[in-house]
């Protein structure tokens, strides 16, 4: 019998492991290593943080949900990875910390890594809601702040005062751009409904290029019959708004009022703020790795960036030579085949979006995304692989290529039926593939955008279902990802 061990529960993490253990036999076992005792749908935390949810209506807590399914869960921060074993065994296992400093060794014959991101606020001074002049919405208790920061501005615009929204992200390399710009169609909405718009400056801080590149290099949405590049989509959305919006910007520092920034041809600027929601670039968690007599092999399962080499080619080249082909289909280890990467655990070979950087150096180019739905469908394909190979078979059974895999985003504004509304989008592939698609690098019919009241509907619906899916419901399989 077989023991397969999740690192992490979000997204990524709670789909794998649930997937693993009802594909897998009765005898073997699925244990996740978590440092929280909580899921969130993270999604869901962009309403929490304009005051439309609370943090208990985007969480649950795991360990009931896994008793009932037979997952065995572990609340501690994976500290280590040992996939030689050591000298008195050459069962490979981790090394996890509990809450109150104590380790703990958990064995594994098959390990995926779904930790996600580690928040480096750290990379710009200044930066984030612990100790730093800005607010966040990357977990629950960020956004419950963001959304209390957010009643003491309305109401001294109620008193008369004008107020200075900056939102965006907080580094040149940040890789969030599509939550910050959820968040900010949301905070335009909700102060238009409190009645205060109008004493509200917006503006959009980012490292893209152009509006609407998310890091995966722009998209051209078909609309109506008619061909709109997302740069042009997204200042649509934002000048029908008034919202204001600096690109190809680097945030050196996050003062108490305003923000420093350097651009792409070399400008120093700054932009004052009474309230600045600027979400940080992320890294791996910092995992250490050692053979069996205890070196440190580190390099050899992860990148400089702290995530883990999976099966992509990560040979540098021009961005004119980047390939589809260079992106991960199994996210097996190259080093250990027991050992997979799923979600933002995993190191793309390159970035999607074309890098710049400024005179000085700097490098100002949104990072890939890899989050929300193609976590899902990634772990998901890990899981079907590892039970597969659980079962006998010599390497991965299934393939899920970002290159290969379409996306959808809805950036919904407000959370009642009725009077919201929703810029919705979808994209494929995910990374653009030149030589099936030579004009844009996607499929033109699978690649569109619209904005109404349909999204809206949908979106509030997602919130729902995939809460009642990650809660492991009845039915919960059927559930698309």
């Amino acid at each position: 019998m077989s023991r397969v061990v999740v690192l992490g529960a979000g997204i990524a993490g709670h789909t794998a492991a649930a997937f693993a253990r009802s594909w897998l036999r009765r005898g073997d076992d699925v244990t996740v290593v978590s440092p929280r005792p909580d899921y969130n749908w993270v999604p869901s935390n962009i309403w929490v943080g304009v005051g439309l949810m609370k943090p208990s209506q985007v969480t649950f807590p795991l360990a009931p949900v896994y008793e009932r399914a037979g997952i065995e869960f572990v609340q501690a921060t994976a500290r280590s990875v040992h996939p030689e074993g050591d000298l008195q065994t050459r069962a490979p296992y981790i090394v996890a910390e509990l809450d109150d400093g104590t380790k703990r060794s958990v064995p594994y014959d098959f390990l995926i890594n779904a930790t996600g991101p580690a928040l480096r606020f750290d990379m710009t001074a200044g930066l984030g809601p612990e100790g730093g002049h800005s607010l966040s919405v990357c977990l629950p208790g960020h956004a419950a702040q963001a959304a209390a920061a957010l009643d003491e501005q309305v109401q001294r615009m109620r008193k008369g005062e004008h107020r200075r929204f900056l939102v965006g992200v907080g580094h040149g390399t940040c890789t969030c751009e599509g939550a910050a710009f959820e968040y900010i169609v949301n905070l335009e909405f909700e102060l238009r409904r409190r009645g205060v718009r109008d004493r509200a400056q917006i503006t959009w801080i980012t490292n893209e290029y152009e509006l609407g590149d998310f890091g995966m290099g722009g998209m051209h949405l078909r609309r109506s019959g008619y061909v709109t590049p997302s740069s042009i989509f997204n200042a649509s959305l934002f000048a029908e708004r008034g919202i204001d919006w600096i690109t190809r910007a680097h945030v050196n520092e996050v003062a108490h009022d305003r923000v420093h920034y350097e651009t792409l041809s070399g400008e120093e600027g700054e932009q004052p703020f009474d309230f600045a929601m600027l979400l940080p670039p992320f890294s791996g968690v910092g995992l250490k790795a050692f053979d069996r007599e205890g070196a440190e092999i580190t390099d050899k399962l992860f990148m400089p960036n702290q995530f883990m080499r999976v099966d992509a080619d990560y040979t540098p080249r021009p961005p004119e030579q980047w390939r589809a082909g260079d992106w991960p289909s199994t996210y097996q280890s190259p080093a250990y085949g027991n050992m997979f990467a799923v979600g933002i655990a995993f190191a793309p070979p390159h970035a999607i979006s074309t890098p710049h950087r400024s005179p000085k150096g700097t490098l100002i180019a949104p990072a890939p995304p890899r989050t929300g739905m193609p976590s899902a469908m990634i772990a998901k394909a890990v899981a079907r692989s590892v039970a597969d190979m659980v079962r006998g078979a010599e390497a991965p059974t299934q393939r899920a290529s970002m290159a290969a895999m379409g996306a959808a985003c809805i950036a919904s504004a407000g959370a009642n039926p009725f009077t919201g509304t929703a810029a919705s989008m979808t994209v494929f592939p995910i990374v653009p593939d030149f030589e099936r698609y030579p004009e844009h690098g996607r499929d033109r019919s699978r690649t569109f955008g619209e904005i109404g009241l349909a999204g809206h509907w949908i979106k509030i619906l997602l919130h729902h279902v995939f809460l009642y899916k990650a809660r492991l419901r009845p039915g919960w399989r059927w559930i698309p990802e």
